[in-house]
């Protein structure tokens, strides 16, 4: 069985469990919090970054978020998240490419940073700027998948891909940590809550943070 490096609140390591459950792979979750790893993690990856994903048996480690999804994209035929045409994988991969670089940087890594980084790490008070400031560029970014919902039957085209599991990974941490209005935004609500309802999504929902709580919302199917 795969044994994946992870925290709770990484949304790297949501976006690969989400993909391990659409396709049917076990795995066992395996907690490790950056700021505090051991040189085993490190000597896995020495980037520092979660997640690292591990089969013993096989002697196979593997890191990067991007460079795990392609590994089982390619050695696993159940449930392709990577589909389509040349196009339309293009089109996966480009979307993938905006919620981890863009909605992770403008949304979920500042609010990560003022409220778990200087909850848990640093013992300081979160910044009520940057957190605004967070918000308010989520709120663009939600604009945005409003308009996927609206015109596709799933983010990147016809058929679930890795796209639609990117996004809700950064939006499940940024709401977690209480950072999505969702006013505004029902194509987006109802695209996320009708996906958090997926088995692949329960353990995601049922983990907690020491110290840190969601809001009431966050578990709750129907909102």
């Amino acid at each position: 069985m795969w044994r994946v490096y992870c925290f709770p609140l990484c949304p790297f390591s949501r976006k690969i469990r989400l993909l391990l459950g659409e396709k049917g792979v076990g795995y066992e979750v395996w907690r490790t919090d950056p700021w505090d790893a051991d040189d085993e993690f490190w000597n896995m990856n020495p980037a520092g970054r979660t997640p690292v994903v591990r089969d013993a048996a096989r002697d196979i480690t593997l890191a990067d978020s991007r460079a795990i999804a392609e590994y089982f994209e390619e050695t696993v035929d159940r449930a392709p998240m990577i589909n389509g045409t040349a196009a339309n994988r293009a089109e996966i991969r480009r979307l993938v490419a905006l919620f981890d670089e863009n909605f992770f940087a403008d949304v979920t890594l500042p609010l990560l940073h003022e409220r778990m980084k200087k909850r848990l790490i640093l013992r300081e008070p979160p910044d009520s700027r940057v957190l605004r400031e967070a918000m308010k560029l989520a709120h663009g970014h939600l604009d945005y998948i409003d308009w996927l919902v609206d015109t596709r039957p799933w983010l990147a085209g016809p058929q679930m891909s890795l796209a639609d599991l990117a996004a809700a990974a950064q939006i499940s941490v940024a709401d977690y940590l209480g950072g999505i209005d969702w006013k505004g935004h029902d194509q987006t609500r109802d695209w996320y809550t009708a996906f958090k309802s997926r088995p692949s999504f329960g353990p995601l929902l049922a983990e907690r943070m020491e110290v840190i709580q969601p809001p009431t919302h966050y578990a709750m199917l129907d909102a």
